[in-house]
């Protein structure tokens, strides 16, 4: 069954990849976003509107009679489940992005404690969704990521919502693009990577076209669950490392650390955790017939040359924002500590 969808968000690296999946399976789709541009990979009689979620008369507006089912894929917290929930008389049903971040070991250890001595989680392996969460709450990115799905699952009649728990999202066009820490070291010429963890570390990717399946599967089945959104296997650091090499045709010697990061700004990659994050997808698989329309390896050469492309334009820091903010206290590419690390080992 097909019928009208809104995507919240359609510009964006989930949304772009929604909006194809969702058209090209019938549906009449309504692409809202602050700039409410268009896509070249979109179908003829994609709908573009302009809206800031954040104005609950203009989402009003835009939504207009209705839809059958909405993708929000830039809802935050319980403030913005509320806002949707404001408008259920007008969505048949909901899909809704969260995060793997909300999940919490049996320690009562997760994303937020991984500072702390011997914060860092242990989860299972696979991880279920039956796994405890953080609490909600307005503190953390993980806190309000719970607010968000438990509001909207405690109000499952009146507005059925699909909630996906995304590891880390890779692809054209993210905003907090991991590969650019490998990509950007292979373009300068970089000619070592310094892993911790022995490169053993496992952080579950999703490619953000396989969100956009389980958001068309999510679509023709509505109900009220949250689910785990993963591609089909979790590569090491040192394999994505290796991959990202691969697809640029250069070689490097990687140099690995058995334990943590040996300085702030060394050998601490986006992907570095002592312990494993495997999501379990069985019960994507089980109740959505979820199967992953690509894998991290085929994916990656399309992701390593956009980010080459991007890198081209101008800095790094001006290309991609949010990385470089989160490189203020242990920046991604601190080579001249690098080489004085190395230099101390005798490297």
């Amino acid at each position: 069954m097909t019928g009208t969808a809104f995507v919240i968000g359609a510009s964006g690296q989930i949304g772009r990849q929604a909006v194809r999946a969702l058209a090209a399976d019938g549906w009449q789709v309504t692409a809202a976003s602050r700039g409410g541009g268009s896509d070249e990979g979109w179908p003829p009689g994609v709908r573009t509107v302009r809206v800031d979620r954040s104005d609950s008369a203009a989402l009003a507006a835009a939504l207009g009679d209705g839809c059958d089912v909405l993708l929000d894929c830039v809802a935050y917290d319980g403030a913005d489940a509320r806002q949707l929930l404001s408008l259920s008389d007008r969505i048949g049903s909901a899909v809704v992005i969260s995060s793997a971040a909300v999940y919490e070991d049996e320690a009562g250890r997760n994303f937020d404690t991984q500072a702390e001595p011997d914060g860092s989680p242990r989860f299972p392996v696979p991880l279920p969704e039956t796994c405890a969460t953080v609490a909600p709450g307005p503190a953390t990115y993980g806190t309000r990521k719970v607010e968000l799905e438990r509001t909207l699952l405690e109000a499952g009649d009146r507005l059925p919502s699909t909630l996906l728990r995304a590891g880390a999202i890779h692809g054209p066009h993210s905003p907090l693009p991991r590969e650019m820490y490998f990509v950007k070291r292979a373009l300068d010429g970089r000619p070592v990577r310094v892993l911790a963890y022995g490169g053993r570390s496992r952080f579950h990717p999703v490619h953000a076209s396989n969100i956009a399946e389980l958001v068309r599967l999510a679509a023709a089945k509505p109900g009220s669950r949250a689910l785990n959104a993963g591609d089909p296997r979790v590569p090491t650091v040192a394999e994505i490392s290796a991959a990202v090499d691969r697809a640029l045709g250069v070689t490097s010697e990687t140099v690995l650390v058995d334990g943590p990061p040996p300085e702030p700004t060394v050998g601490d990659t986006p992907w570095g955790m002592p312990y494993p994050m495997v999501l379990d997808m069985s019960a994507a698989e089980r109740e959505l017939g979820y199967r992953a329309v690509t894998s991290y390896e085929e994916s990656l050469p399309g992701t390593v040359a956009w980010l080459a492309a991007e890198l081209d334009k101008a800095d790094w820091r001006e290309v991609f924002p949010l990385p470089a903010r989160l490189s203020e206290h242990g920046d991604w590419f601190d080579y001249a500590a690098e080489d004085r690390w190395l230099a101390g080992r005798g490297a």
